[in-house]
């Protein structure tokens, strides 16, 4: 069902054109919307015409119309005007507001479809015959975006980006959580998987600018079947899950960019402590301190070069080779040389892994 907003703005406008007041209320008699003061109108009177066959009927100077969705009666609308201005725009009136409800139904159908494509919810024979009813292209390249959201922003952004996206019918946004809001995005002809970065920069600034609320945006590959969008849906999913653990300080995450951090996060939990266990023995580190954990990154952003990475530190290359030695002792690990250099970085990683899934389990 459309809003009261929408309802608002729509006699508003409607107003705006002819001059003539309007006000939409309920079968149950609830006032929906209106341009004049609500208190000027007894409703009492009306009630009857609710239950009458006529379509529309005048009573004490106000012309009242039934508004239609189906062949039921879903909103009176009341127009005060002259004889001739009343009647005629109330009409164009009721004509709106039944396109609008049309439009509103279609978008919801619209809508209920990708949520229960999206989560695996039909049959493979209910796609195609929903789709074909719906008038939903069965083969089209299409992406799934994940914005984060504030559970009390969830609404006001799903509406922002949808009218970011509107002109687009091939566009869905929508939403199967209250932490996320969802938009399948299907590609033009010159668009390439490589610009998605480019949309997802520009979800970001919708939710910096117009919900002003800091967000991640993840995305998944791109599929050439209605039926894979799950597919895609689930590897943007994975991305914001794989991104706070391994990547917080992105807030762009491509599901083919997430690295070791992707395939660290499918590991079975106990194959992960025996890693552990097996890198470190009953020496555990719960968290490097602040300059060994920028060493060790740095260290790594310069291929283990030595030199270029005491530069950028601005230390000396014997201050560097000290803090090298040291994490050498603390852990075995000499990460100058490649494979232990790897091994501590997927170790490191694995330890931040497990400690998520400890905060993530019930007290």
């Amino acid at each position: 069902m459309i809003t009261k907003q929408v309802i608002q703005t729509c006699i508003d406008e409607l107003k705006d054109l002819t001059k003539v007041d309007f006000c939409v209320i309920d079968v149950q008699g609830v006032m929906m919307a209106s341009t004049f003061n609500k208190n000027s109108l007894d409703i009492t009177h009306m009630k009857s015409f609710f239950d009458s066959p006529a379509d529309s009927q005048i009573i004490g100077g106000n012309y009242l119309f039934k508004v239609k969705e189906d062949g039921e009666v879903v909103y009176v609308l009341i127009s005060r005007g002259s004889q001739s201005d009343g009647y005629i725009f109330g009409k164009i009136a009721v004509n709106e507001l039944q396109h609008l409800l049309v439009a509103y139904k279609e978008q919801y159908d619209h809508t209920n479809f990708m949520q229960n494509l999206i989560l695996d919810n039909l049959l493979l024979v209910d796609i195609y015959n929903r789709a074909k009813k719906l008038g939903i292209p069965a083969q089209a390249r299409r992406i799934v975006f994940l914005v984060e959201v504030p559970e009390d922003k969830s609404r006001e952004a799903q509406e922002i980006i949808h009218s970011a996206f509107a002109g687009k019918m091939d566009d869905y946004v929508t939403a199967v959580d209250e932490k996320n809001v969802i938009l399948v995005h299907t590609l033009e002809a010159d668009e390439e998987y490589a610009d998605m970065e480019q949309l997802a920069r520009m979800l970001l600034e919708i939710m910096n600018t117009e919900v002003l609320v800091k967000s991640r945006v993840s995305y998944g590959t791109v599929v050439k079947e209605l039926r894979e969008i799950s597919k895609s849906y689930k590897e943007a999913k994975m991305g914001l899950d794989v991104g706070q653990i391994f990547y917080e300080q992105r807030d762009i995450i491509a599901y083919d960019a997430l690295g070791i951090g992707r395939l660290i996060y499918q590991l079975p939990v106990n194959l992960c402590h025996m890693f552990i266990q097996e890198i470190f023995g009953d020496d555990i580190p719960e968290e490097l301190d602040e300059e060994t954990l920028m060493t060790v990154n740095k260290f790594y952003d310069n291929n283990l070069n030595v030199s270029e990475t005491a530069r950028q530190l601005y230390v000396h290359r014997n201050t560097l080779v000290y803090r090298i030695e040291k994490l050498k002792a603390a852990t075995g690990l000499d990460i100058r040389t490649f494979d232990d250099a790897l091994t501590l970085k997927i170790a490191l990683m694995v330890v931040n892994y497990t400690k998520y899934l400890d905060e993530q389990m019930p007290d």
